[in-house]
C-alpha cells in the first residue's frame, strides 16, 4: 500500500466475524444495484448508478473475518476524462482484533490524488464505509444507493390503437413480484372488498364518488400472468361512466437477464377514451408508485 492511496478507518464493538459478513453484504451498504455473488472467491459483481458510473469487481482475496480484495475488472466515469481510472485498481478491506473493539481498515489502492475522480471519489468511499458500512455493522441496517429499476414506457399496437402498458425490470424473484400484484389492498386501495387471489375471485374498488370498479380474475398463473376483467364499472368525471367495462387488467410476470420483467397492460385502455390521460396517470401512481416500491421494499402508498 502506497500512502497516497485512499484510506479510511475505525472501530465497532462488533466482532470480527459480525464485520467481515456486513463488507460481503455489499448491497446493504453500497448499493441495492449489485448484480452478481459478493460473498465468495473469484465471485464477480457490476455495480452502476444511473449513467454516471459503472464498474465490475473480482473479489481476488477471502480471508474469512480478516480480509476481502476487489479487483476493478472494468469501470466507467461519466464525468471523467479518463473515464478507465479506475481500472485494475484494487479495494482493500482488513479486519483485525484491537482489544475488545474490532478495527476495519479500507483501502482503495491505486485512488491517488492525481486521478481526476479523486476527490469525489474519496468523498463518496469515505460516506459509504464510515457512514453506511459502519452503520450496517452497529445497526444492522446502512445507507446504500437504492436500487434503480428500469422502467420502460411500452404502447403496445393491437388493431391500430395503442393500450396502456409499462414494463419495469426488477431485482426480485417471479415469485414475489406474483405475491405482491396479489395484494392488491397494499397497493391500490386499501378499502377493497373481495379477494384478488385466484381465478374466479372478484373485488370491488372505490374512490370517494369518482371512481367504481367490479373487477374478475379470470386468469392467475402462478408466477407468470395475472388478468382481471372489468365487469361493471362508473367514472364520474366523463361523459360515458362505464368506459372501463369489458376492459382487461393484465399482469404478465417473466424472467429476463437473472432479474423479472412484469408488463402491466390496461387493454382497452386507449387514447380515444375520454379518461385515458386521467386514468393513465392514477395508474402511473399506483403501479410505479405504489406496486413498484412494494414489491422492492414492502412500502406500497395504496389509496
Amino acid at each position: 500500500m502506497k500512502a497516497q492511496d485512499f484510506t479510511t478507518s475505525f472501530l465497532v464493538k462488533q466482532s470480527p466475524e459480525q464485520v467481515f459478513k456486513a463488507v460481503n453484504n455489499v448491497r446493504g451498504w453500497w448499493s441495492e444495484q449489485i448484480e452478481g455473488r459478493t460473498d465468495a472467491l473469484n465471485e464477480v459483481f457490476d455495480y452502476h448508478y444511473q449513467d454516471v458510473h459503472r464498474c465490475r469487481m473480482r473479489i481476488i482475496e477471502f480471508v474469512p473475518n480478516q480480509k476481502v480484495v476487489w479487483l476493478v475488472e472494468e469501470n466507467y466515469f461519466n464525468f471523467t476524462q479518463d473515464k478507465t481510472e479506475w481500472n485494475n485498481t484494487r479495494i482493500s478491506f482488513e479486519i483485525k482484533q484491537k482489544g475488545d473493539q474490532t478495527a476495519l481498515l479500507f483501502t482503495h489502492i491505486g485512488l491517488v490524488p492525481d486521478y481526476e475522480c479523486y476527490n469525489i471519489c474519496s468523498d463518496a468511499w469515505g460516506t459509504y464505509i464510515t457512514q453506511s458500512l459502519k452503520s450496517l455493522i452497529e445497526t444492522g441496517k446502512g445507507n446504500p444507493n437504492p436500487y434503480q429499476v428500469e422502467i420502460d414506457h411500452a404502447e403496445n399496437p393491437k388493431n391500430g390503437a395503442a393500450h396502456y402498458s409499462v414494463s419495469f425490470l426488477l431485482d426480485r424473484a417471479p415469485a414475489t413480484v406474483y405475491q405482491a400484484v396479489t395484494e392488491v389492498n397494499k397497493w391500490w386501495n386499501t378499502g377493497l372488498t373481495g379477494t384478488s387471489t385466484a381465478t374466479g375471485d372478484e373485488f370491488e374498488v372505490t374512490f370517494g364518488d369518482v371512481h367504481y370498479t367490479k373487477h374478475k380474475v379470470v386468469e392467475a398463473v402462478p408466477f407468470k400472468r395475472i388478468v382481471w376483467l372489468v365487469t361493471d364499472s362508473k367514472h364520474t368525471f366523463v361523459q360515458d361512466q362505464q368506459e372501463w367495462t369489458g376492459t382487461k387488467n393484465i399482469f404478465e410476470i417473466n424472467p429476463e437477464a437473472g432479474k423479472t420483467r412484469l408488463t402491466f397492460t390496461h387493454l382497452g385502455l386507449q387514447p380515444t377514451l375520454e379518461c385515458f390521460t386521467d386514468c393513465s396517470n392514477g395508474w402511473n401512481q399506483f403501479i410505479q408508485g405504489s406496486l413498484l416500491p412494494y414489491i422492492l421494499d414492502g412500502k406500497g402508498k395504496p389509496f
